[in-house]
């Protein structure tokens, strides 16, 4: 992937807004309905060229194609590997089974009806991803969007694993490396396209108050050493600097504090053989966390990409606040501003329809994270 050069390069985290008619169409894949295909792969085509101009319009330096023909950021693989079905009832936030007005009822019906693994595992449908892949690069060349490098984003093995319930493996070992090895196929045709992939992991902070809720630190610690372990296996013919890692807290409004720190996963998450993170940055449980970057140095052959914006609120940062976050990112990193990008926190529409931010509220939070960035960058000798 390309170092910021001349100017702080800004991104995002993946998943951009849906049209209506498109989500409604994905609402009824998720759910095992029948749709017209012709007319789901048509809104999808439109989306991603809509949303690729508008990610040039806003001066995003590092697109990509929104997810626009995804269910959702983790469960769009049963789409593409055999040996799902059924569902599972998968817990709920721990803070908001604390609070639980704070819930949203469609997310949390979400969390009762997913599937689970039933059989072997088998990546079949690379067609899709390939597909996906079409939209994306033919997408930049059709609208002549400006750009300085594309990206594609794709499901971990283990938020997969978490996310998906297991009623086939002996274990979440074997499970977790079943879909690492399943999950390398999706990864390599993504790369071979010359595409970053950005794999996304909020398995490895979310999941200490959902799944581990219950555990003592040390246990969630062992988890995620085991899913670095996955994502090591899978990537491994993919040259490390071709890939971003995504750590996040869950993309949920609300008081996160059972939020595991950074302090006790950031040295664990430095074992996956990966060229940048991408990490959140703005939530402000923790907006204070760069300060751990100074006590764990961030490897030398490791980017930042800085959650400079919020993805759970329809507050616009002020771009003089994207500026200071970055400074301090940079500053955190040993002052070196080629090593940082912007970016988002989390996705603005994770799963079909979910988004939190008004759909037109986050074009504006794009370009204002533009504005900011060129504030900071104004700040050091390129």
């Amino acid at each position: 992937m390309k170092k910021s050069e001349g100017r702080i390069f800004t991104t995002h985290t993946g998943s951009l807004p849906r049209p209506d008619g498109l989500v409604e169409l994905l609402g009824a894949v998720s759910r095992g309905e029948p749709v017209d295909q012709s007319a789901l792969d048509r809104l999808a085509d439109e989306s991603t060229l809509d949303v690729i101009r508008k990610q040039a319009l806003a001066g995003v330096d590092v697109i990509n194609s929104g997810e626009q023909s995804r269910v959702s950021f983790s469960t769009y693989v049963t789409q593409r590997m055999a040996g799902f079905g059924g569902s599972w009832t998968r817990r709920g936030l721990r803070d908001q089974n604390e609070f639980p007005s704070i819930a949203r009822p469609r997310v949390v019906q979400l969390m009762r009806d997913m599937p689970q693994c039933t059989g072997p595992l088998e990546y079949r449908r690379a067609d899709l991803a390939e597909r996906e892949l079409d939209g994306l690069v033919n997408g930049v060349k059709e609208t002549g969007a400006d750009h300085r490098d594309l990206f594609m984003s794709a499901a971990s093995p283990g938020i997969i694993a978490l996310t998906l319930g297991n009623a086939h493996y002996a274990s979440h070992e074997e499970y977790v490396m079943a879909l690492a090895e399943e999950m390398r196929k999706e990864y390599e045709i993504i790369t071979a396209r010359g595409v970053v992939l950005q794999l996304d992991c909020p398995d490895l902070a979310m999941e200490r108050h959902v799944a581990y809720q219950d555990d003592p630190i040390e246990v969630f610690q062992e988890v995620v050493a085991l899913h670095i372990r996955a994502i090591n296996h899978a990537i491994r013919n993919i040259p490390r600097e071709q890939v971003r890692l995504h750590v996040c807290w869950g993309n949920a409004e609300g008081p996160h504090h059972y939020d595991v720190p950074l302090e006790d996963i950031l040295p664990i998450v430095y074992e996956a053989n990966v060229g940048a993170l991408v990490m959140e940055m703005a939530n402000p449980r923790h907006a204070h966390e760069y300060k751990v970057y100074r006590r764990f140095p961030l490897p030398e052959h490791m980017l930042l990409v800085a959650g400079v914006i919020d993805t759970k609120t329809n507050y616009v940062e002020h771009p003089e606040v994207v500026a200071d976050r970055l400074r301090l990112a940079v500053d955190a990193v040993g002052g070196d501003p080629s090593r940082v990008m912007a970016g988002t926190d989390c996705g603005f529409d994770t799963s079909a329809g979910s988004n939190r931010v008004d759909r037109d509220i986050v074009w504006l939070k794009l370009a204002t994270m533009r504005e900011g960035a060129d504030l900071a960058s104004g700040s050091y000798s390129w």
